[in-house]
């Protein structure tokens, strides 16, 4: 089945980097779009970054020029590096597939992502 796990948040201080992994067991990775979603209280999950199978990366306009998508098909990993982090960068970040331009459970543990003044 599948299984999606991220790791790499932590609390950091506003302006300082982080990097993000999801890695990825039970379909092809290859094979499918992937995508960083961020969630915070209160919210509901918003679209950080995807990456199509093929490399083609788009985001989000409030991390535009600061965090990078990318993938590792051998791996079967999902990266998302932030650098310049914001206070409103805090949030649990997930990763998912992409099935029909929407992101599909099932959803891994997440990562929580806290950045400090």
């Amino acid at each position: 089945q599948v299984q999606l796990v991220e790791s790499g948040g932590g609390s950091v201080q506003a302006g300082a980097s982080l990097r993000l992994s999801c890695a990825a067991s039970g379909f092809i990775f290859s094979n499918y779009d992937m995508g960083w979603y961020r969630q915070t209280p209160g919210n509901e999950r918003e679209t950080v970054a995807t990456i199509d199978r093929y490399g083609a990366t788009d985001y989000g306009d409030s991390v535009k020029g600061r965090f990078t998508i990318s993938r590792d098909n051998a791996k079967k990993t999902l990266y998302l590096q932030m650098d310049n982090l914001k206070i409103e960068d805090t949030g649990v970040y997930d990763c998912s597939h992409i099935t029909l331009g929407e992101p599909r459970a099932p959803w891994g543990q997440g990562t929580q992502v806290t950045v400090t003044s």
